[in-house]
């Protein structure tokens, strides 16, 4: 867990699925939590594609968290490698 700036951040965190009545806990691995509140996902490809957005939409829809970004080191400029993903309506 990091530190920063107050905020509580958990890298590499396990989402549990259940498939058929079998709970699997280590499902997936998140790559940053923050807060317990916001997932982000990080990629270093040349083009984001939609595979890549349900992985967080995934991952949201599992924890029951609202808000994830995509964040792609890949792109030329940072700034075009944010893609906000969100489950529902944020509140």
């Amino acid at each position: 867990m990091l530190k920063d700036a107050g905020l509580r951040v958990e890298r590499q965190v396990s989402i549990p699925i259940e498939f058929h009545g079998i709970r699997f806990d280590e499902g997936f691995r998140a790559d940053m939590v923050v807060e317990d509140k916001v997932i982000l996902e990080l990629k270093s490809v040349e083009c984001i594609n939609n595979a890549h957005k349900k992985q967080v939409l995934t991952y949201l829809k599992l924890t029951g968290m609202k808000l994830g970004y995509l964040l792609n080191f890949g792109d030329e400029l940072m700034k075009d490698g944010i893609t906000r993903v969100l489950n529902g309506k944020l509140e």
